[in-house]
C-alpha cells in the first residue's frame, strides 16, 4: 500500500505543474493519480484520452456506463475548463487581481475534479462490493439448494426404503413378544 502522492506547491516558479498545493492525488497507477498528475503537468490531452479510453472500456461490471459516464465527462469538461484558465490569452497584460482570481478558479476547478475522480473511485467500489454480494447470494442460493435436494432424497429414501424396513422389523419384534407372552401366560 502506497502513501497518496500530493502536489506540492513550488515557491520557485509561478505556474506549471504545482499550482494545485496540497491537494491528494491518490494512490500511484490509479485513474485519479494519473489524471491529475497529468492536469498538474499541463498534459491535457493524455489526461482526457486515459478519460475516454477509461469510459470506453468493457466492463465487467453492467452497470459501469450508466454510474462512472455521467462522472468522466463532467472530468473532461473540468479539465477543458482548467486548460482555458491557465492558458488565457492576454494574462499577462491583466490586473494582478484578474490573475490572481484565474488561478484561484483554476485551484476550485482541480479541486473539484480531485472529488469527482474519487467519487469515480468510490462508484466502482461500490460496484465491486455489489458484485461480491451477488455472487455470495449465489453460491448461497446454490448450497441452500443442494442442501434441500440432499435433505428431501434422504427424506424419500428413508419413508420409501427405511420406514417400510422398519414397520416390518418393528411388526415382528411385537408379534415375537405376543407370542412369546401368549405362550408363557397359557
Amino acid at each position: 500500500m502506497g502513501v497518496p502522492a500530493v502536489v506540492e506547491k513550488d515557491t520557485k516558479s509561478g505556474a506549471g505543474s504545482n499550482d494545485f498545493g496540497g491537494i491528494d492525488l491518490g494512490k500511484p497507477d490509479t485513474l485519479r493519480y494519473n489524471v491529475l498528475s497529468y492536469v498538474s503537468k499541463e498534459e491535457y490531452d493524455r489526461a482526457i484520452r486515459i478519460l475516454k479510453d477509461f469510459i470506453e472500456k468493457d466492463s465487467e461490471y453492467p452497470n459501469f456506463k450508466l454510474k462512472v459516464e455521467r462522472y468522466t465527462l463532467h472530468s473532461i469538461d473540468l479539465i477543458f475548463a482548467i486548460r482555458t484558465k491557465r492558458n488565457f490569452p492576454g494574462l499577462s497584460g491583466m490586473t494582478l487581481t484578474k490573475q490572481q482570481e484565474l488561478k484561484v478558479k483554476c485551484k476550485e476547478h482541480f479541486s473539484e475534479l480531485s472529488l469527482v475522480m474519487q467519487k469515480i473511485e468510490r462508484c466502482l467500489e461500490e460496484l465491486r462490493l455489489d458484485d461480491a454480494k451477488s455472487t455470495k447470494i449465489v453460491v448461497k442460493a446454490v448450497w441452500l439448494s443442494f442442501l434441500t435436494v440432499f435433505i428431501a432424497g434422504a427424506f424419500l429414501d428413508f419413508s420409501h426404503g427405511m420406514l417400510g424396513i422398519m414397520y416390518h422389523f418393528v411388526n415382528d419384534l411385537f408379534d415375537t413378544i405376543v407370542s412369546f407372552v401368549i405362550q408363557k401366560l397359557f
